[in-house]
C-alpha cells in the first residue's frame, strides 16, 4: 500500500534552498550581473529552488582568487557548512574563475561538495552531476578558460606594445615637470588631462607634454645642479625645499624624488613600458633591461640629452664595481651608526645603493639585513601577509566604487593620493586594518589616518583573524578624526561602534543622489 500523501506531489514539495554567486568582469554585456541573475532565476524555477543569497563580484577578474570578496565569502559559508541554503547556481566554468592552475577551479568546488553542497552550471550543456564524462569536460573547459585569459593577455599586450611605439602613454601619473594631453584620433590636441580623469572616447589617446614653466625649470635646475655643480641628490632636495617647492604630489622632497626624476628617461621623450610586468595576476616581476619596450623621442623633452647621459654616468659610477662584501660593509656601517635600518633610511642616505638595489643582490632586504646579522624584528610571513593584503586593496576599493555607481552616486580616482572623489564633492580614503593578536590571544586592529591630505571620509575595513576575509568596517569622518592612529579592540567604546558597520549599504544609500524634489 502507498503510504504517500495525496498532497506530496513533486510540485508541492518544499523548495530547494540555493544560493548563487555572479561575478562581471569587462568583457561582454552577456555577463552582465542582471542576465546571469535572470538565467539563474529560471533555472532555479524549474528544478524547485528558491533563491535565498547572492554573492556577488562586480568588476572582478576571474584569473585569481584574490580581491573577490564574494567568492570568498562564499568558500568561507561553506567551510562552515551553513544550513541556509543546500544548492550553489553558477552561470558556468568561466564565471567561477578563470584560474590559470585548472586545478585552483577544482579545489573550490570540491570544497563546496565535501561540505555537503551541489554545485550547478546553469549554462553549460553538461549535468554536474560526478560523472566521468561531466569530469572529463569540466576540466576541458577549465583549460579552455585559462586558455583564452593567456591569449586574450598576449593581445592586449601586443596592443598595449604598439601604442608605446606610437608614442602614447600607457596609465600612470605623469611626473613633476610633466603633464598628460589628451588628443583625438588625428593626434589634434583636446584638452590636459587632470589628476584622475581618463580619456572620453576609445579612439582617444594620451601623451606627456611639459608641465608649467616654473616646474619645468626646476627638473633642469635639478639635472645642471646633479651633472655641473656636483650636488647630491640630499643637497638638491634641502635645497628646493628652502625654496618651499613641493613635488607632484604636493609634498616635500627627498633624496629618493629627485633621484627618480634623474633617472626617469621621459623626461628627455622617451616612452618606455614593461619595467614591470604582473601577467595574469601571477607574482610582480622586474624584468631586464633588454625586455623592456622603448620608443625614443616621442614626447617633447624637458632636459637635454647630454645632461641626462651625465647624470647616468654619474649614478652607475658610484656602484659599477662594488662589491657584494662593499654593499653589505656600507649597510653594516649604516646601522652601527643609526642603530636601526629601512628601506626608506637607506634610500635617503648618501653614499648607498638604493634598496631596491639591496633586494634585487640579496634576493630581498630582510635577506640583506641577516646577511650583516641585524635582526629587523619583522617576520617573512608578516611581510608575505602584508603584502596580500595590499594586493587585494585594489579589488575592495573597486567594488566600494562599483556599488556606489549601483546606488546613482559618482566616483572619480584621485590618482595623486588614491583618493575616491564621490558626488564630486567628498573625498573618501580606504584603508584595510590588519588584525594583529596579543600575546592573550586578543584580536587588535590599528588605524592610520593620512592627516597630510586629510579626507572627509575613511572607510576602515577590518580583517578578521585569518586576515582573510572582511570582518567589519568602520565610517569615519574626518570632522570626528582626533589621533592620526586609532587602536581597536574586540569590543569599543560606544562612542567608537556608532561608526561600525557589518556591511557598507547605509553608507551606500547615503552617497545616493536624490532630487531636490524627491527631498522636497
Amino acid at each position: 500500500m502507498d503510504n504517500q500523501h495525496p498532497d506530496q506531489t513533486p510540485e508541492n514539495q518544499p523548495l530547494r534552498k540555493a544560493a548563487m554567486y555572479v561575478r562581471m568582469s569587462t568583457e561582454h554585456q552577456q555577463y552582465s550581473i542582471e542576465n546571469q541573475t535572470a538565467a539563474m532565476e529560471i533555472y532555479a524555477a524549474s528544478r524547485q529552488m528558491e533563491i535565498v543569497k547572492i554573492y556577488t563580484d562586480g568588476g572582478k577578474s576571474g584569473l585569481s582568487f584574490s580581491g573577490r570578496l564574494g567568492l570568498q565569502q562564499l568558500i568561507a559559508d561553506v567551510k562552515e557548512r551553513t544550513k541556509e541554503y543546500s544548492d550553489i547556481l553558477v552561470l558556468d566554468l568561466t564565471r567561477w574563475g578563470r584560474f590559470q592552475d585548472v586545478d585552483e577551479s577544482a579545489h573550490y568546488e570540491y570544497l563546496c561538495r565535501s561540505g555537503g553542497f551541489k554545485l550547478h552550471y546553469v549554462a553549460e550543456q553538461f549535468e554536474n552531476d560526478g560523472s566521468v564524462s561531466s569530469s572529463i569536460i569540466k576540466n576541458v573547459k577549465r583549460a579552455m578558460a585559462a586558455e583564452y585569459s593567456r591569449e586574450l593577455s598576449k593581445k592586449v599586450y601586443a596592443g598595449q606594445c604598439r601604442l608605446i611605439e606610437k608614442g602614447f602613454r600607457q596609465g600612470g601619473h605623469a611626473g613633476y615637470g610633466l603633464r598628460r594631453l589628451l588628443i583625438d584620433e588625428n593626434r589634434q590636441p583636446k584638452c590636459e588631462l587632470l589628476p584622475g580623469q581618463r580619456k572620453s572616447f576609445q579612439t582617444d589617446r594620451v601623451i606627456l607634454v611639459p608641465g608649467p614653466d616654473e616646474e619645468v625649470q626646476n627638473v633642469r635646475w635639478i639635472y645642471t645642479s646633479f651633472v655641473q655643480d656636483g650636488l647630491t641628490e640630499t643637497e638638491i632636495a634641502e635645497r628646493l625645499n628652502v625654496r618651499g617647492v613641493l613635488t607632484d604630489l604636493g609634498r616635500s622632497w627627498t633624496r629618493s624624488t629627485v633621484h627618480q626624476i634623474l633617472i626617469n628617461e621621459k623626461y628627455i621623450g622617451n616612452n618606455i613600458f614593461n619595467r614591470r610586468s604582473f601577467k595574469l595576476k601571477e607574482k610582480r616581476i622586474v624584468n631586464p633591461k633588454e625586455k623592456w619596450v622603448r620608443a625614443e623621442g616621442v614626447f617633447e623633452a624637458v632636459v637635454e640629452l647630454h645632461y641626462f647621459l651625465a647624470a647616468q654616468h654619474i649614478i652607475q659610477a658610484r656602484y659599477r664595481k662594488i662589491s657584494n662584501e662593499e654593499m653589505l660593509d656600507k649597510l653594516k656601517n649604516l646601522r652601527e651608526r643609526l642603530g636601526w635600518l629601512s628601506g626608506v633610511l637607506i634610500d635617503e642616505t648618501d653614499d648607498m645603493p638604493s634598496s631596491s638595489v639591496y633586494a634585487n643582490r640579496f634576493g630581498g632586504l630582510i635577506r640583506a639585513y641577516k646577511l650583516i646579522g641585524y635582526d629587523s624584528g619583522i617576520d617573512d610571513r608578516f611581510i608575505e601577509e602584508n603584502k596580500r593584503l595590499r594586493d587585494m586593496h585594489p579589488g575592495i576599493v573597486e567594488n566600494i566604487s562599483l556599488k556606489i555607481c549601483e546606488f546613482g552616486g559618482t566616483v572619480q580616482r584621485d590618482e595623486t593620493n588614491g583618493f575616491l572623489i564621490v558626488n564630486n564633492e567628498l573625498k573618501v580614503s580606504v584603508v584595510i586594518c590588519r588584525c594583529m593578536q596579543t600575546g592573550a590571544g586578543s584580536s587588535r586592529w590599528k588605524i592610520q589616518f593620512d592627516t597630510s591630505l586629510m579626507p572627509d571620509i575613511t572607510i576602515a575595513v577590518r580583517m578578521d583573524p585569518t586576515n582573510q576575509h572582511v570582518f567589519d568596517y568602520y565610517v569615519i569622518p574626518s570632522i570626528d578624526v582626533e589621533n592620526p592612529k586609532l587602536r581597536l579592540e574586540e569590543d569599543n567604546h560606544f562612542a567608537l561602534d556608532a561608526y561600525r558597520l557589518n556591511d557598507l549599504e547605509p553608507f551606500f544609500v547615503l552617497m545616493e543622489r536624490v532630487s531636490i524634489l524627491e527631498v522636497a
